[in-house]
């Protein structure tokens, strides 16, 4: 297989596709992309396993091909979102095992359905141990399966870091730094920006220039280049919550402002936006048209 490469040049396309996640009970084509169609994506992210299980099931070749293909003809970016339950700083060692074997599996079938990138939620360091001790542990487990990433076409493995709930190895933008560094930065390793997580986590990005300082801080910490995805979620708890409820765009805490600052900020030229938000096609579909709109218009 050929990589799969965005040109942002190219006739038509966004510099920022916006687009969601999508089911895709009964076939990633059958089912995958009449959703994409029907909220009007740009970009798409799917579960490729029960992402509250620990099975990896083969994928169907004749989907896969076809989804694929669609999304390379159509110019749709493709993400993988890896089971909720991988946690590489945990202390079980049935956990850790069970962690590699679904990440790795992820990142399979992401190569092979043509995604950019799988996103992995950055753990915590559970049983009371030390947050080097578990960045440690993320360093001997993570990094082989980021060296086993040498074909042309592999995903990037994209960081998401979560609200800062419990002993959450990464929730502000600096945490960052640590956990790349842990993974000696591999050329292989990205970032996958939540707005509600960083909100609920403490980066108020509600207040003057909140979200261009966000950034900033982020691009500071990982380096240009580094945010291939954004999570754009509106949050149902205000800043600092440490709880991670997600809102529709414009109706939560964090409001529709600061997604227009993001649109406009140099580090997510290029990068997808994908909405987490609730309800179904009709409200998904209203998110994504709100976002297209800030994209569209100028700060007033």
């Amino acid at each position: 297989m050929l990589p799969r490469v965005l040109d942002p040049a190219r006739p038509g396309r966004s510099l920022r596709p916006v687009g969601g996640h999508v089911p895709v009970a009964g076939g990633l084509a059958t089912t995958g992309l009449a959703a994409a169609r029907a909220i009007g994506a740009e970009a798409v992210q799917v579960f490729v396993a029960n992402p509250r299980g620990w099975a990896t099931p083969a994928g169907n070749p004749a989907q896969d091909e076809m989804f694929r293909d669609r999304c390379a003809a159509e110019d749709i970016p493709v993400y993988v979102h890896a089971p909720y339950l991988i946690n590489f700083g945990s202390h079980t060692e049935a956990t850790v095992e069970r962690s590699v074997e679904s990440l790795r599996h992820s990142l399979r079938r992401a190569r092979a359905i043509g995604a950019l990138g799988v996103v992995v939620h950055t753990g915590s360091a559970t049983g009371g141990r030390p947050r080097a001790e578990a960045l440690a542990q993320v360093r001997e487990r993570m990094l082989p399966l980021l060296d086993e990433l040498t074909h042309d076409d592999d995903p990037f493995l994209l960081l998401e870091s979560t609200a800062g709930q419990g002993s959450s190895l990464c929730s502000r933008t600096w945490d960052f730094g640590p956990y790349f560094e842990a993974l000696d930065a591999h050329p292989k390793l990205g970032v996958c920006l939540d707005t509600c997580h960083v909100f609920a986590a403490g980066h108020d990005l509600t207040g003057a220039n909140g979200m261009r300082k966000t950034l900033d801080l982020l691009v500071e910490t990982v380096g240009e280049g580094r945010l291939k995805l954004i999570h754009a979620n509106d949050s149902q708890e205000a800043v600092g919550a440490h709880r991670d409820r997600h809102a529709n765009i414009g109706a939560g805490h964090i409001g529709e402002e600061p997604f227009r600052e993001l649109m406009r900020h140099p580090a997510t030229e290029g990068v997808p936006l994908v909405i987490e938000t609730p309800g179904g096609k009709e409200r998904h579909a209203e998110d994504v048209a709100r976002l297209k709109s800030l994209r569209a218009t100028p700060r007033p």
